[in-house]
C-alpha cells in the first residue's frame, strides 16, 4: 500500500477563510434554492430530520449538513480482492485507476475505433493487474450487445475474475448492486460480512446537475450506506452549460450536491463511508464537448477537493489521466500527464480515468501504458528528498576525495535503485536506439500491451463466479 506522498508544498487554491465562504454558500443553496430529489423514502427521511419539503423540493437546514459532516468517516481504506490492505482514502494518499463504460476501443494494432466487447474487458483486467502504477479498475467499457440490466454485472464479473486490484463499480440500480455485492461475497471467505469489515470496491454514483436528484442514484446511495459499500456521490457537470461557468461557481455547486447526498447517507447509516469529489469539465464553446483535461477542470478538482479534505476531513475523488484527443499521442499524453501530476500536487486520493480518449467515449491501452509511466514518475517526485548523513553522502565523499570516481563506490551500489526506473521510457543512445528499431513511446506501448496480453490468461474461481452470473441472468430474464 502506498505510503503519504512526503513533499512540501502541496498546491493549493484556497485559504481557510476562503473555503469556509466556499461552504457557506454551499449551505446557502441548500437552505435557499434546495433540490429536487425524486425518492419518496429519501424525502420522508429528510423530512424526519427537519429538513423542509414542498413536493419534490427539498430544502436543508445548515445544522442537517454539520451534523452529516461530524459523523462521516475521515479514512476509508480498501482492501484487495485477497483481502490485503491496498488504498488508504485519506489525508494526501493519491491513488490512480482506469474509468468506465467507454463505448469505443482505440485497437492497438489495428488502429482502429471500434465498439468494445467482452474481450476488451478482459484484456483491460489484464493490463490494469500487471501495471505496477494502476492502483484499481473500473469496468473501462461498455460490452457491445448486451442487454443494460446485465452490462454491470457482466463487466463486474470479468474484473473479478482478471484482477486482484480493488475496484470502482458503477450500478444501473439498487438490484444491479445488490448483484454485484452477490458476485463478490461468492469468492471471498465470509462473504458479505466479509465485505462490509473490509471493502473490495467503491460505489460511483452522482447526481444531475443542477441540483436533481433521480431516484436510482439514491437508491444506490442509501443501498451504500446499509451495506457499508463506500461510495462517492460525485457530480458530473459540464461547466457552462449544467452548472456555473466560472470555477468557484462550479466548485460550489458540486459542494452543495455531494453535502446533499452525505446528509441522506450518513441518515441511513452515520459513520458509512463516503468519498468527497466532482467531475466539473467546462463547455468547449466551439465544439460543444467536455473539455476532461482543460487548466479549469484541473482547478476546479483541485479546489473541491481541497475544500473535502482540509474543512470536511473527508477522503476525495478526482480524475487524472484523461484528454480529449482521439489518439493516444503527444496532445494525449500531455493532457493526461498534466493531470495527474496537478492530482499528486493537490493530493486527490482516489483518481480514475487513466486511459480515456475523446472525453471518454473511447478507450486506449496505449494510453493507459503511458499514463501507468506517469504516475511512477509522479510518485518518484513527490517521495521528495530523503535528508540524513547517509543520504547526504558525507562518508561517500570523504572516501573518493577530490578527483576520484563513485560509479564503483559503495555508497552508489547500496542506493542507486532507489532512482526511478522507466518502462518504457528511452534512455539509451542514439547508435543503440537504433539498433534496437528507433521504437517511439507509442510503439513501446503497443508492444507493453502485446507482452501482458500474450501471457497465459489466469482467471480467478471462474467456475464460482460464472455459476452466480448464471443464477443473476436466469433471474433477469425470468
Amino acid at each position: 500500500m502506498a505510503t503519504r506522498l512526503n513533499c512540501f508544498s502541496p498546491l493549493e487554491y484556497f485559504s481557510p477563510e476562503q473555503l469556509r465562504d466556499i461552504h457557506a454558500g454551499a449551505l446557502e443553496i441548500l437552505e435557499d434554492v434546495g433540490c429536487d430529489l425524486h425518492h419518496e423514502g429519501a424525502r420522508t427521511l429528510l423530512k424526519n430530520a427537519g429538513a423542509q419539503v414542498k413536493g419534490t423540493r427539498v430544502f436543508l437546514s445548515p445544522g442537517m449538513v454539520e451534523g452529516a459532516l461530524v459523523t462521516a468517516p475521515s479514512r476509508v481504506l480498501i482492501y484487495d480482492r485477497d483481502g490485503k490492505p491496498s488504498m488508504d482514502l485519506s489525508g494526501r494518499h493519491a491513488y490512480f485507476g482506469t474509468g468506465s463504460d467507454c463505448i469505443y476501443l482505440k485497437d492497438s494494432f489495428t488502429g482502429e475505433r471500434r465498439t468494445f466487447t467482452e474481450q476488451d474487458m478482459i484484456d483491460s483486467a489484464r493490463l490494469t493487474d500487471a501495471l505496477p502504477n494502476v492502483d484499481f479498475l473500473m469496468s473501462v467499457g461498455m460490452i457491445a450487445n448486451v442487454r443494460p440490466d446485465f452490462q454491470c454485472q457482466q463487466q463486474f464479473a470479468n474484473m473479478l475474475k482478471y484482477s486482484k486490484k480493488p475496484q470502482v463499480i458503477i450500478a444501473v440500480s439498487r438490484a444491479c448492486l445488490d448483484d454485484i455485492v452477490e458476485l463478490a461475497a461468492a469468492v471471498i471467505p465470509g462473504g458479505r460480512e466479509e465485505l462490509k469489515r473490509k471493502p473490495r470496491f467503491v460505489l460511483y454514483t452522482e447526481p444531475s446537475s443542477p441540483l436533481v436528484h433521480t431516484f436510482e442514484a439514491i437508491d444506490k446511495l442509501i443501498y451504500a450506506a446499509e451495506n457499508l459499500v463506500p461510495t462517492n456521490y460525485a457530480p458530473g457537470m459540464m461547466s457552462g452549460a449544467t452548472g456555473p461557468v466560472t470555477p468557484a461557481g462550479a466548485i460550489t455547486l458540486a459542494a452543495a450536491e455531494n453535502l446533499f447526498g452525505l446528509v441522506i447517507h450518513q441518515l441511513v447509516y452515520p459513520g458509512a463511508p463516503f468519498i468527497f469529489g466532482a467531475g466539473m469539465s467546462n463547455i468547449d464553446m466551439s465544439s460543444l464537448q467536455p473539455s476532461y483535461a482543460s487548466p479549469e477542470a484541473m482547478m476546479t478538482q483541485a479546489g473541491l477537493c481541497e475544500l473535502g479534505r482540509n474543512l470536511y476531513d473527508l477522503p476525495t475523488w478526482g480524475f487524472a489521466g484523461c484528454c480529449a484527443s482521439k489518439l493516444a499521442d503527444t496532445q494525449a499524453i500531455n493532457e493526461a500527464s498534466t493531470y495527474i501530476f496537478l492530482a499528486g500536487l493537490t493530493g486527490t486520493n482516489l483518481n480514475h480515468d487513466l486511459g480515456y480518449l475523446e472525453f471518454g467515449l473511447t478507450f486506449s491501452f496505449d494510453l493507459l501504458v503511458m499514463t501507468d509511466e506517469s504516475v511512477g514518475q509522479l510518485r518518484r517526485i513527490m517521495d521528495g528528498i530523503a535528508l540524513t548523513r547517509e543520504s547526504m553522502a558525507i562518508d561517500a565523499i570523504r572516501e573518493v576525495g577530490p578527483g576520484g570516481e563513485f560509479l564503483s563506490c559503495d555508497h552508489t551500489l547500496d542506493h542507486y535503485r532507489e532512482n526511478w526506473i522507466p518502462g518504457v521510457t528511452d534512455r539509451n543512445t542514439f547508435d543503440y536506439w537504433t539498433s534496437q528499431g528507433s521504437t517511439s513511446m507509442e510503439e513501446r506501448c503497443k508492444a507493453k500491451v502485446d507482452r501482458i496480453l500474450s501471457a497465459p490468461a489466469k482467471p480467478n474461481k471462474a467456475d464460482v463466479i460464472d455459476a452466480v452470473l448464471a443464477g443473476i441472468a436466469e433471474r433477469l430474464i425470468g
